[in-house]
């Protein structure tokens, strides 16, 4: 008999609040929490479940029994495919799938009762390599399924919104009626008298969003994978169609379930790390496949919402917000990254923009056949082309020279890719038989596409055409001002270390002292002196006869091959490690050794990453020697970018020490540039988890910024699973764009509570606890790095091959130098997330009654301290004692090691305590953020307990096995299972690193 989703009434009760128990039951992390009386689910023959509720799942604390009902038949119905695709190859795998899972769902309808999890774990003991294996890919594509299942919700949940607004005679407009909308945000500044409409549009006008994709590895699915799952998500929106003839609606389910069969016969595992050009054409895919038509969809809903709330449209040209990437040109630690290697990223990139520029030209060609009434500005602009076929058709006549312009650029492409390549394969231009090329200019800057697409459309407004012109040909514009000719922007980013190496080199060579010797004064001194001169430092063509190192070579090669590229390709030049102003001068004088420079229009700005405790500290002293640089000032025209880490400064300092010192440092910078006139931009360097950075609730997250800090301009980093989520499918997209650019609006016109006198000394004492706390355990405590690498699958992530780089900067260093991304993702990965929460007890606690009022008054009043702690409660409502504890009893060999993560759990079960101490609430599941995630988490837990019980005895197995040294099949068989088990824990967590 087939086993139901939905037949454990069990877990029905357990996803219909999040903990189900008496008052006095004991939870496993060992705080008391708040009963949720249980809502009762029921099914009827036809598979409708009722419960109570009101809510969408992507808000919700508990299973609503209306609008979540789809999502759970959905989830079924993808299972049952599931199930009997494995049954059929595997039946014992099949029979082990439900054993375990039927333990996961006994778990979560009751987590005081220890004993499912007892059973999981010595079922998991007994089992073969190949069970484990077969099993582990179950439970990880059942988890990947629940997530297509929650994506089409998501979309399914926000149509439903507005429709339900319409049957209460409320105004439906292009955008949603939400509080983080444009249309919620645009009502409420004008409700409140925040602002008058002028104030608003012109507000609007001068915002600059731009979200930077990055190469970190935190998407552990491969990208093939990924869109089998988006193709799943789309055939679930094909199966609600109410016009389904029954034929179709048997061709959607045959598709579902070729997708998931085909998916189950893959191979789900990167045998090779991706190289940085794999990592950027998946960068380049969410661009070409979503972002592409979300952005000019997204837009043209904002230019509607803005006619209606506002009165007035959008300029043609206005795009407040838009993309650019960091993959191919991000080198700090990644040796992957070389000259060539970002010159084709560069190339292709430029490549795909022309053919997705051409595929929209070869359709606007058909649009717009008219022979008559065009402006004068349009007649001297056709005249311009002659031997053209369309002779009465003139806006044929400039689409059709500007298809042969970018068929020129595609071959100009694929001529230098052949060339970098060495691959001599027939170029697409030539083969198309496009032999007329060799009088006609390829595309290389935007103005080159932007100037005749403007002649045009104004004309066809000017003579009656508006519809036309509001057509396809309005979209290509406003792709156009978004992605310019090359798809994104590139920045290229390099450690400060590697500067410093390359000027020192060359003070050397030319007889001038070690530049690394001098102190900070002797080196701007010089740097200024060289910035104002005209002299180059040497001659470019003797490079390799300096006697240069391999590295000092390798980083002045980027800054020539930087020089020969378009300007519009590139972005900014990030420093990481960044830590006095000559770092920032170094970089200006490497630019200008290769004629990069304001004269030449070819600079790029430079972008000091502020990412340690110490670095944030004095980044503000570090800003103003800088702005005392008058040839540097001069340079940058009275702009300057200052990237802030997140990641790096938590890992170095503690969560609640980082995002004080990112507070301050943030707002002292801010009257740093003000007393200097310059306008500061911050660029922010977040992840995915709390840890790194992140907020599920995005736009309270921006509007919780320190006062003065945005200001309409906002960088910021996105990657990885983040991608994935918030821009992997259309709809979805262009929510998250109405997001950003609604916070970043609101943000403009909101009056930020500052922080008293008596709030700051208060953070100043729970930062310099706190981190004192974070850093004796993870620096001093001399059992801490032996533990970390038994209990945590830090040292087999490598074996996941999720990324280009290395997850060390230095491969022989210890816990300082792993990078922020594996150090969390670790933690993530047996439900301990210490990351994000050690040191937050010893800072947030206090022996004075005074201290824990004034931190309950901050909490009430002041939204950004309310935020950072809602976000560690959240990170909190997450963690599992018992399953962390069940790595430590698997892994975790020393008597010494075992009695640290026993202290390591009580520092847990004190840290949830302190925090509810502080919100006055009786459970963490109450916060806003655990309430935010708490219905869309509880589905997945009966499925990823199995996992991380699994995957502690194949952590165990995998370890005893590489102890004898020898290749076995029985090894290689673990390991699959182990990478698969990542994967798995990754995709039911909804984040990684």
């Amino acid at each position: 008999m087939k086993f139901s989703f939905l037949a454990s009434t069990a877990w029905l009760s357990a996803i219909a609040c999040t903990v189900t128990a008496s008052p006095k039951a004991t939870k496993p992390f060992g705080v008391v929490s708040k009963a949720h009386p249980t809502v009762a689910i029921e099914i009827d023959a036809g598979g409708a479940v009722s419960a109570e509720g009101s809510v969408p799942l992507s808000q919700a604390t508990t299973i609503d029994s209306t609008l979540d009902a789809p999502l759970l038949r959905d989830i079924q119905m993808l299972n049952d495919i599931l199930e009997d695709i494995v049954k059929k190859e595997n039946p014992k795998v099949h029979k082990l799938y439900h054993e375990l899972r039927k333990h996961g769902l006994d778990r979560a309808a009751n987590t005081s009762n220890n004993v499912p999890l007892d059973k999981i774990i010595k079922l998991s003991s007994k089992l073969s390599a190949d069970e484990a294996l077969g099993i582990m890919r179950t439970f990880t594509l059942a988890l990947n399924l629940i997530n297509a299942a929650e994506t089409h919700h998501r979309l399914r949940s926000m149509k439903s919104n507005e429709l339900s607004l319409m049957s209460e005679n409320v105004d439906v407009g292009p955008l949603p009626c939400t509080d983080d909308s444009m249309r919620g945000t645009i009502d409420e500044i004008l409700d409140k008298g925040l602002a008058t409409k002028e104030e608003i549009y012109d507000q609007l006008l001068k915002q600059n969003v731009e979200i930077v994709l990055t190469a970190h590895p935190t998407e552990v699915n491969r990208k093939t994978l990924l869109r089998k799952f988006r193709k799943i998500t789309e055939t679930l929106a094909d199966l609600e169609r109410p016009d389904l003839h029954p034929y179709e609606k048997s061709e959607a389910m045959s598709r579902l379930k070729r997708i998931i069969a085909s998916i189950w016969g893959s191979d789900e595992i990167r045998r090779q790390k991706p190289t940085p050009q794999k990592e950027a054409s998946g960068g380049n895919a969410v661009i070409e496949t979503i972002l592409w038509d979300a952005v000019p969809a997204y837009l043209r809903k904002l230019d509607a919402q803005c006619e209606i709330s506002l009165g007035r449209r959008l300029p043609v040209e206005t795009v407040p917000i838009r993309f650019a990437s960091w993959i191919g040109g991000d080198r700090d630690g990644n040796p992957n990254v070389t000259p060539a290697v970002t010159r084709e990223v560069v190339t292709h990139q430029r490549l795909r923009a022309a053919r997705l520029f051409l595929t929209d030209m070869n359709t606007l060609y058909n649009e717009v056949a008219i022979s008559n009434h065009f402006s004068e500005e349009m007649n001297a602009l056709a005249d311009t082309i002659p031997n053209s076929f369309d002779k009465l058709e003139k806006y044929r006549r400039v689409i059709g020279h500007l298809q042969k312009r970018l068929i020129k650029t595609v071959k100009v492409c694929e001529e230098e890719l052949a060339e970098i390549t060495q691959n001599e394969q027939l170029p697409f231009a030539l083969s198309t038989g496009a032999d007329d090329l060799d009088e006609i200019e390829p595309i290389l800057y935007k103005a080159d596409l932007m100037e005749p697409l403007k002649v045009m459309y104004d004309s066809l407004v000017q003579t009656g055409y508006e519809g036309v012109a509001d057509g396809l040909l309005i979209d290509i514009i406003r792709r156009l001002a978004a992605f310019g000719t090359t798809l994104v922007r590139l920045d290229i980013r390099e450690e400060s270390t590697a500067h410093k190496e390359a000027v020192d080199a060359i003070t050397q060579y030319l007889g001038i002292g070690s530049y690394k010797l001098w102190d900070e004064e002797a080196k701007i001194s010089f740097l200024q002196a060289e910035l104002a001169g005209k002299r180059p430092l040497f001659r470019t063509r003797d490079m390799e006869k300096m006697g240069l190192d391999a590295g000092v070579l390798k980083t002045l090669r980027v800054f020539e091959m930087a020089a020969t590229l378009n300007p519009e390709a590139l972005g900014a030049y990030v420093i990481s490690q960044a830590q006095t102003a000559s770092d920032v001068l170094a970089v200006m004088l490497l630019q200008k050794q290769f004629g990069m420079t304001p004269g030449n229009k070819n600079m790029m700005r430079v972008v000091p990453l502020f990412e340690t405790l110490n670095d944030l500290t004095n980044a503000p002293e570090v800003l103003d020697t800088l702005f005392k640089v008058s040839v540097y000032t001069g340079a940058v025209k009275g702009k300057q970018e200052v990237m802030v880490g997140y990641s790096d400064s938590a890992k170095d300092a503690g969560r609640l020490a980082a995002c004080w010192a990112q507070y301050n440092s943030q707002e002292k910078m801010v009257k740093v540039a003000a007393t200097h006139n310059i306008e500061l931009t911050f660029f922010h360097g977040k992840g995915g988890t709390v840890g790194r950075g992140g907020n599920p609730a995005l736009y309270r997250a921006i509007m919780s910024h320190p006062p003065n800090t945005i200001n309409g301009r906002f960088r910021v980093t996105e990657q990885g699973e983040m991608i994935t989520q918030n821009f992997g499918a259309p709809l979805i997209a262009e929510r998250s764009l109405d997001i950003y650019t609604a916070a970043v609006l609101g943000e403009a016109f909101t009056k930020h509570v500052e922080p008293t006198e008596k709030w700051r000394k208060q953070m100043e004492r729970v930062s310099a606890d706190s981190c004192a706390d974070y850093r004796f355990l993870v620096r001093e405590e001399p059992r801490f790095v032996p533990y970390f690498r038994q209990a945590t699958p830090e040292l087999e992530l490598g074996t996941l091959n999720i990324g280009s780089r290395p997850a060390k900067r230095n491969p022989k260093g210890g816990i300082e130098s792993l990078r922020a991304i594996p150090w969390t993702f670790a933690w993530t990965q047996t439900r301990t997330h210490l990351s994000a929460w050690l040191g937050v007890a010893a800072g947030l606690n206090s022996e004075s009654p005074s201290d824990v009022e004034d931190l309950k008054e901050m909490y009430d009043q002041w939204p950004w301290f309310r935020e950072t702690i809602d976000l560690i409660a959240m990170i909190l409502s997450k963690t599992d004692f018992s399953i962390a504890k069940n790595y430590d009893t698997q892994l975790v060999h020393g008597k010494d090691e075992k009695a640290l993560g026993e202290e390591v759990r009580e520092k847990l079960v004190h840290t949830r305590q302190t925090i509810l101490g502080i919100t006055q609430q009786e459970s963490l599941a109450d916060g806003p953020h655990a309430a935010l995630l708490r219905a869309s988490t509880t589905i997945r837990h009966p499925y990823v307990d199995p996992i991380n019980v699994m995957q502690a005895e194949l952590l165990k197995r995998f370890r005893e096995l590489e102890k004898q040294d020898e290749p076995s099949d029985e090894l290689d068989k673990v390991r699959d299972a182990l990478i698969v088990s990542i994967s798995g824990i990754a995709q039911g967590m909804r984040n990684s690193g």
